[in-house]
């Protein structure tokens, strides 16, 4: 989850410097597809939102947990958290590939 932003970030400054650098990023076969389907339709991957949303609460549960914070930071934590969540579950899904041509 936290490589995420840093993927979209070097996607773009990489289509501003080195189209090569980008074409192998783009074509990676582990982050390639789900940076096209961002950078195409801003969209999230369903598997990769629920891990996301899960991640985010997990880490709250821990934090709650180990550091047992002060009333006020424990709300504004999860206060932005739930900010987060609700923009990533916000994103549409990216429509399903085409299915492959049967050469007849």
């Amino acid at each position: 989850m936290p490589t995420t932003i840093f993927l979209i970030l070097a996607a773009g400054c990489f289509a501003r410097s080195s189209t090569r650098l980008e074409a192998w990023l783009l074509e990676h076969p582990r982050f390639g597809p789900s940076l096209r389907a961002w950078r195409t339709h801003r969209a999230v991957p369903r598997r990769a939102k629920v891990m996301a949303v899960g991640g985010m609460a997990a880490g709250f549960l821990i934090f709650e947990l180990t550091v047992h914070p002060p009333f006020w930071l424990g709300v504004l934590v999860g206060v932005l958290l739930v900010a987060c969540a609700a923009f990533i579950v916000s994103r549409p899904v990216p429509p399903a590939p085409p299915p492959p041509e049967n050469p007849a």
